[in-house]
């Protein structure tokens, strides 16, 4: 018997895709990505590190501290006699230390600042493909929620034929299994999209609990790109992390240029003053011809410079770790220019295919697969198919149908890739 199998009411399980979507208040995907680039945790403290290699630059450029030696002496066992000495040194750093200092902090910075670029072209292609991911998943679920209410009226059209005798119970039972079929895949849509609402607000700096909605589709994904060649040639010439790498080597140069200057002459200017109290145990006669002890008090001004003399110790081991380390850089960034070359035409080559496959879909799947569905359907009313038939199109069209809007997110996630491998200044706002 079928009439103790009921169908839950749609008030109970309807959940409008309104929830996630918002066509005139949402956040569009060059929104998110500002959002991200200003709440971003680890964005904020890589700001912070350029800061404080700002802060180095800074330190860098100042000078040595003048040295002052003050000292006494006093005669033992306890006499008369006692001195003070006071001594200034001023370093002078000879040789372009301090030069070399600075270039070595500035091009430190100049690394710390690529960066912070390159995490925010990384970041902003993350957050566009966690956009794409979100908002195909809700017109998955989208889909689903219309597939359950079209599933509903047909499932309410066949009770009443069984009821009036026209169709069999089993027909009735049939459509009951398919349409709680669809609405089990409606929840799973339900909890994808849920995951992937969470996972956006993750990325984006948000709180889990905080209200999201969404403002996009994956129309205009088919435009004008530059060529491979030019893509490659700016990427080349603009990609962050092609000059931190650029950065890297010319820092390398200054280190070796640093090691050098501490090799060299090094001097500090010297200049003092002695107040000497000094007497002996015997007495003398004075002009008014009286006796008086000998002693007398004595002042003397010192000056010279002391040299730190490369004799011995030239810092040979430091150039040479400061010249094996431009190696290392040079082949780190001829290394990421090829990496940079593979990424563009990989980009390029995913999402020429990608393109393709949407356009067959869209022309030549999609509206065949609804016609399809709409002659089968019609045939079945006439009694020339089965219901099974009828449910086995269906199915088909429901797997086309999730089909295309995948090859819509690939489409959208290859240009995305586009983008990021040639770290276009649109790509990043």
């Amino acid at each position: 018997s079928v009439s103790g199998q009921t169908i839950a009411p749609a008030q109970e399980e309807q959940i409008s895709i309104n929830k996630y979507v918002d066509k005139t208040s949402g956040m569009t995907a060059d929104e998110a990505v500002a959002y991200a680039l200003a709440h971003n945790g680890e964005l904020i403290a890589a700001r912070k590190e350029i800061d404080a290699a700002k802060a180095l630059v800074k330190q860098a450029s100042l000078r040595a501290n003048p040295m002052l030696d003050v000292s006494g002496s006093r005669q033992i066992p306890p006499g008369k006699d006692n001195s003070v000495m006071v001594i200034g040194r001023l370093p002078l750093e000879l040789g372009g230390r301090r030069n070399s200092r600075i270039a070595v902090a500035t091009k430190e910075l100049e690394i710390r600042e690529h960066a912070v670029s390159d995490r925010k072209r990384i970041l902003a292609a993350e957050v566009r493909t966690k956009f794409g991911q979100a908002l195909a998943q809700i017109l998955k679920l989208k889909f689903a929620e219309e597939l359950v209410l079209t599933s509903r009226r047909g499932y309410r059209l066949v009770v009443a034929r069984v009821v009036e005798g026209r169709t069999a119970p089993l027909e009735q039972n049939m459509v009951l299994v398919e349409v709680n079929r669809l609405r089990s895949i409606r929840e799973l849509e339900v909890g994808k999209t849920e995951v992937q609402m969470l996972e956006l607000k993750n990325i984006l700096g948000m709180n889990p609990e905080e209200p999201l909605k969404l403002r996009g589709d994956f129309n205009d994904l088919i435009g004008q790109l530059p060529s491979a060649q030019e893509a490659t040639e700016r990427a080349l010439a603009t990609r962050p992390d092609v000059l931190a790498l650029r950065a890297t080597e010319n820092l390398a140069s200054a280190q070796i240029e640093q090691a050098r200057a501490s090799g060299r002459l090094d001097a500090s200017l010297t200049a003092g003053y002695q107040r000497m109290n000094s007497s002996f145990p015997v007495n003398g006669i004075n002009n008014a011809g009286q006796l008086r002890p000998v002693q007398d008090v004595f002042h003397f001004l010192t000056f010279g410079v002391s040299l730190e003399l490369p004799v011995r110790n030239k810092n040979q081991g430091g150039i040479e770790a400061a010249a094996a380390n431009l190696e290392a850089a040079q082949s780190r960034r001829e290394f990421m220019e090829l990496t940079v070359r593979r990424e563009v035409a990989a980009a390029y080559a995913r999402y020429t295919s990608a393109a393709r496959a949407m356009e067959i879909y869209r022309v030549g799947v999609r509206d065949q697969a609804s016609q399809n569905l709409d002659i089968v359907k019609q045939t079945y009313e006439l009694g020339s198919k089965t219901l099974l038939d009828y449910i086995s199109e269906h199915r088909r069209f429901i797997e086309l149908e999730n089909q295309f809007i995948d090859s819509m997110l690939e489409t959208y996630s290859a240009r995305v890739e586009i983008e990021r491998a040639t770290a276009a200044q649109e790509f990043i706002k």
